[in-house]
């Protein structure tokens, strides 16, 4: 691995969860915005939705930078499979008092694409991270305060982990920062797919 490179991870996202996972990790990313159209990927299931979307983003900002060979990019996209259907952020609040009317009481699988590309490299490592979400039987005043407080709006299958949304979800399989936005395990391996240990990361 290389461990004399000071690498720069330049984080193709604009959610500040995302970026929030990556400080308390040690790691200052800096955030570059993609400003893609998430509409135009169609695909049939979420698990496939969220690796292209991360794909784009990562590609995006990496085709409008400098070459610099310390810099990677990541894109990460969330998108949550529930009983056969494929689930970003809701259009609006009705959407969102829908999904949750139909999500209480039950489960579904969020998924999270992350791409890393390597900006002079050309190295590129995927991998999609899934983790189960066993929701609380919450009741419709629960919901439709939880709606009202706009935090389900910014958010893929519109709930969270690290904020209100944390105290309607039972249990979780899996990795609880991939249903944040990001899995840093899975950070770490993409990384040492492409020779780049995550300590060099590390802010100094």
């Amino acid at each position: 691995m290389q461990t004399d490179i000071a690498y720069r991870l330049i984080l193709a996202s604009a959610s500040p969860a995302r970026r929030a996972l990556l400080t308390g990790a040690g790691i200052d990313a800096e955030v570059i915005v993609s400003g893609v159209d998430e509409s135009v990927v169609e695909a049939d299931d979420a698990y496939t939705t969220s690796l292209a979307l991360a794909r784009m983003k990562a590609r995006t900002v990496a085709a409008n930078l400098p070459a610099d060979p310390a810099a990677l990019v990541l894109g990460c996209d969330s998108v949550l499979a529930f009983e056969g259907e494929v689930f970003g952020k809701p259009a609006n609040a009705d959407e969102a008092v829908k999904r949750w009317m139909a999500m209480r009481g039950k489960s579904g699988v969020l998924h999270t694409g992350h791409h890393l590309t390597g900006l002079v490299s050309g190295l590129q490592a995927e991998a999609v991270g899934t983790t189960t979400v066993h929701f609380a039987d919450v009741t419709d005043a629960e919901i439709e305060a939880y709606v009202t407080s706009g935090e389900p709006l910014q958010v893929a299958g519109a709930f969270t982990l690290d904020g209100r949304g944390g105290a309607f979800v039972e249990r979780i399989e899996g990795d609880p920062g991939n249903v944040i936005g990001l899995s840093l395990p899975l950070l770490r391996r993409l990384l040492a797919d492409m020779s780049v240990p995550i300590t060099s990361l590390w802010r100094r």
